[in-house]
């Protein structure tokens, strides 16, 4: 009985101590989860209380991208949620980003606390626009090569070609003044221009403008002006007349240049341009512009040391001038077209009489174009202003609207009808001796007040001598030239008038008779 007792008492020790180990396991396993991995977390969630939360998996720090603005996100991942475990899609130990999403999750109590992932700028991809415009510069440079080197190659081929033929008149007679001593360069320059332009007449491409510039030798100076001096220049042979202008005076050689090159200008009667460049000489920068030589200079030079042996010469002579005043009065419209110019410094001394005696007009640094469509005039930004003797009244009293375009044409023609009376002085069997107009009214340089009287108040006008009434041609003449120099600048004749009425003098019968 004893030994029962005993026994039935140690079995409900072991049983007691069994249940004993059963609730000391029990409790471990929940002080396990109570005591999980302590996270920070920045959720309004429950499960976030304290900015605390508690898991079995990871610590996760985000950092997200929403309408350009870095939003950073913490929280718990637990271990149900890892897809795969081994290597979970939504939690990585390494940084995985992309353009608007940066993860990265961690093992340790707080580890998330204050990691503020950043989200990498992207490196700017080029733009294949901005590549092809670095190409086409080389592009349009190897072009522009090719075409110098094919002119070169051409040339090169041509030139033995044409000294052959030329050799017989290397040197012309001592009478022929305009007769230049290597015809055959001519012909090249002029194929040179034809070669380049198309035909459009906008000047020679600015490469071979500046080869041409540097390969000129001065020869002897010709001229001086208040811009600078003319000089005649040596070009593989051939005369040139060579402008260079003071350094001052860079807005005039720049305008002049800029006119010569306006499309479709160039005429037979408009002095022929063909290079324009700056050069240093070491002590200053020269600006150069040239363009064609023509032995007998300007109109003035050859008024005053020649007379005009007839009146056919005369109209001859004074309806080229018209010619090239009327080409560059007229617009031409299309896509290759010509805007109206007007010349505003035209006189004598800026006329350039050819070896046929037909004349060229030059000097382009006042002139002003028309833009048609904005109905406006493209006055040149320089204080040089027009030759005082030869200003038109509404010039000199500053009474000329000067925002359009038809008076400055209007001044052009009182200013062709002096260089008229200038030319017709000098005609005929016992010509008169050379003056310019209103010699006898103001002294010889004269001043604006001098010429404001003269012509605007006292309205006077060059006089007409006796001897021309007598002459059918010279009376002609000086009816145009009065014409042209009327008092009121609507009355005055266009400059297409004035060439269509020369022409006919110069064909009527009884005239030339």
């Amino acid at each position: 009985m004893v030994k029962l007792l005993f026994r039935n008492a140690i079995m409900d020790n072991l049983h007691k101590k069994k249940w004993f180990i059963l609730f000391i396991l029990i409790v471990c396993r929940k002080l396990d989860v109570v005591e999980g991995l302590k996270c920070y977390c920045n959720s309004d969630s429950p499960s976030c209380p304290n900015s605390t939360c508690e898991t079995d998996g990871y610590c996760l720090a985000s950092t997200n991208l929403e309408n350009g603005v870095q939003k950073h996100t913490y929280h718990c991942i637990d271990q149900k949620s890892l897809i795969p475990k081994e290597h979970p899609f939504s939690c990585s130990t390494t940084r995985t980003r992309n353009e608007s999403v940066v993860i990265e999750c961690c093992k340790v109590d707080m580890c998330n606390r204050g990691r503020r992932l950043k989200i990498p700028t992207k490196p700017p991809e080029s733009s294949p626009s901005a590549t092809a415009w670095q190409v086409i510069p080389w592009i349009m440079g190897l072009i522009v090569l090719g075409i110098c080197a094919a002119i070169s190659f051409w040339w090169a081929r041509r030139s033995p070609k044409l000294i052959k033929r030329g050799s017989h008149s290397l040197f012309p007679p001592e009478d022929s003044c305009c007769e230049t001593r290597h015809p055959m360069i001519t012909a090249t320059i002029k194929d040179m221009i034809e070669l380049t332009t198309s035909g459009s007449g906008s000047g020679l491409p600015l490469l071979v403008q500046r080869s041409i510039a540097r390969q000129i030798q001065l020869v002897d100076i010709i001229g001086k002006g208040r811009f600078g001096e003319v000089w005649r220049g040596r070009w593989r042979g051939e005369n040139v007349a060579v402008k260079i202008f003071s350094s001052r005076e860079e807005s005039s050689w720049f305008r002049e240049a800029e006119i010569y090159q306006t499309v479709m200008l160039r005429h037979e009667n408009i002095l022929g341009f063909i290079a324009a460049d700056n050069k240093d000489n070491g002590t200053w920068t020269q600006l150069w512009l040239i363009t064609d030589y023509h032995e007998n200079g300007s109109l003035f030079d050859f008024l005053t040391g020649r007379t005009i042996d007839s009146p056919t010469t005369l109209v001859m002579m004074a309806l080229s001038i018209a010619t090239g005043l009327a080409h560059l009065h007229m617009d031409i419209v299309g896509t290759k077209g010509k805007p109206a110019i007007a010349h505003r410094d035209l006189k004598s001394k800026n006329i350039l009489v050819k070896c046929n005696l037909t004349c060229v007009i030059g000097d382009l640094g006042l002139a002003v174009r028309h833009n048609v469509a904005s109905d406006s005039v493209d006055v040149p930004s320089t204080n040089r202003v027009g030759t005082k003797r030869y200003m038109a009244p509404e010039v000199l009293d500053e009474t000329m609207d000067c925002r359009q375009f038809d008076p400055y044409k209007r001044s052009d023609v009182y200013s062709f009808g002096l260089v008229l009376w200038e030319m017709a002085r000098r005609c005929g069997v016992s010509p008169d001796e050379y003056q310019p107009p209103y010699y006898e009214c103001v002294p010889p340089d004269p001043a604006l007040d001098d010429m404001k009287r003269v012509v605007c108040i006292e309205r006077r006008r060059p006089s007409v001598p006796n001897r021309w009434h007598s002459d059918p041609i010279l009376s002609a003449i000086a009816k145009v030239m009065k014409e042209c120099w009327y008092q009121n600048p609507a009355a005055r004749l266009t400059a297409l008038r004035i060439k269509k009425t020369l022409a006919n003098i110069g064909t009527d019968d009884h005239i030339k008779m």
